[in-house]
């Protein structure tokens, strides 16, 4: 990568006079491998602003294809993609906004048997999914190997987002907040609903934070949830402690 090239520099350049990014900030994000888990309502923004902000290489993984029910919020896709696996469309889609980077795809469910396999390059693994046990097992692989984690979740006008950093030993994890395993129904769009601008602000807010990670600045959401709605407007930062027991103990 050379940052002295002029068409990087116009591409990035309102990134790289920010004072607490730089040459040096953007530098890194070039150099920084993110792993998204979902392409949905949240993996699409997510994906979009990594790409647009410049992140070197982004590896997404979802066996979905695009339906007519998906295009109220995930924000990548058309009429014309229904029918489509959704990580062909969003391959295409993101080497058009930004050829610079590197898009891995992978067209299958993630489990205990590919998991290790699938994470191992990436520095930071990025939660999109829209169950409990994707969730868990994404913690309990990110922990094992230091990684670092960012989880959203929505349902309704409600968002909800985690950011661990692994390679502190002493920070907690998403069992800490959740000791038991949340009904799957919380997060159904199908039975519950979703209205498309909540799932683009927490995936708008997941990307701000996993470039926050990638620059290494202070996060406030280390061992804390955000919490708010986007009908009556409400925010709110929750911390929560490492329990005792937890597989993040060990």
């Amino acid at each position: 990568m050379n940052v002295l090239n002029k068409k990087y520099l116009d591409r990035y350049s309102r990134q790289i006079v920010l004072k607490n990014i730089g040459i040096s900030g953007q530098t890194k994000i070039s150099l920084s491998k993110v792993f998204i888990v979902g392409a949905g309502g949240l993996g699409c923004p997510i994906a979009d602003l990594l790409c647009r902000a410049g992140v070197g290489e982004i590896g997404i993984i979802d066996h979905d294809k695009v339906s007519l029910s998906n295009l109220n919020r995930q924000t990548l896709f058309n009429t014309s993609d229904i029918n489509k696996y959704k990580v062909d469309v969003l391959k295409k889609k993101l080497k058009q906004v930004n050829p610079l980077i590197k898009i891995n795809t992978f067209k299958k469910k993630i489990d205990k048997k590919n998991i290790n396999k699938l994470i191992q390059k990436y520095q930071i693994i990025v939660d999109a999914s829209d169950n409990f046990d994707t969730k868990f097992l994404l913690n309990d692989k990110s922990l094992k190997f230091r990684k670092k984690l960012v989880v959203g979740a929505i349902s309704k006008f409600d968002g909800h987002i985690f950011v661990f950093n692994f390679k502190n030993k002493k920070n907690a994890c998403l069992k800490c907040f959740y000791q038991e395993k949340p009904s799957d129904e919380i997060l159904n769009c199908d039975q519950e609903g979703i209205l498309g601008t909540t799932a683009s602000v927490v995936g708008s807010l997941q990307a701000n934070e996993i470039i926050k990670t990638i620059l290494e600045t202070k996060n406030v959401l280390n061992n804390s949830i955000l919490i708010f709605n986007t009908l009556n407007l409400r925010l709110r930062i929750v911390k929560f402690n490492k329990i005792k027991k937890c597989i993040c103990e060990f």
